[in-house]
């Protein structure tokens, strides 16, 4: 294998959810509900008090109205930053994986990737002022603010270094799918 890199940016997107207040409640309640029927946080790159199952989002339908928020979001920086309407080339985006975490003192993630997913997102629900930020290629660092949703590219490293207070979020991979309207497969 021959390898050629072409160093280029990345976009790093973020939104005030508090428009939303109702599914951000939601979703704060399913991350609850999930402990208590799924209390074992599951093995990963997550070191932190509590990981819910990858798949949340199918097992808690509190998670749902979120995960359509986020693919809405999706789907207007595919139109607005890459000036690609993705519902006339009949694709669509599907959430792959959906997770809650609630960090405490010492918790952290260690640098990973979400590919092969297109974009990953984190909603930030709870965040104490003094929390662990979200670390982007070693270098970018972008402190956690309540009610603040983050969506990046699947293939940027990030990070989260040792927490100090507490952070609650929801994860989410999202993957771009065929979508055949007024079609049966």
């Amino acid at each position: 294998m021959n390898l050629l890199e072409v160093e280029t940016k990345s976009p790093i997107f973020w939104w005030d959810m508090s428009y939303v207040d109702p599914v951000l409640l939601l979703a704060r309640e399913a991350i609850d509900d999930l402990r208590i029927s799924h209390p074992d946080s599951p093995e990963s790159n997550v070191k932190a008090n509590y990981m819910s199952p990858w798949k949340s989002h199918l097992l808690n339908e509190k998670m749902l109205p979120l995960c359509q928020e986020v693919i809405k979001l999706a789907k207007e920086v595919s139109k607005s930053h890459w000036n690609t309407d993705l519902e006339a080339l009949n694709i669509d985006f599907m959430i792959a994986d959906c997770w809650g975490v609630i960090y405490e003192n010492t918790d952290k993630t260690i640098a990973h990737t979400h590919y092969p997913s297109d974009f990953a997102a984190v909603m930030y629900l709870e965040a104490d002022e003094n929390c662990a930020p979200i670390v982007f290629e070693r270098k970018l660092v972008v402190q956690p603010k309540p009610k603040t949703l983050v969506m990046f590219p699947g293939t940027m490293l990030h990070e989260v270094p040792e927490n100090h207070g507490h952070r609650v979020v929801v994860a989410m991979n999202l993957n771009k799918i065929p979508s055949f309207p007024n079609k049966t497969l």
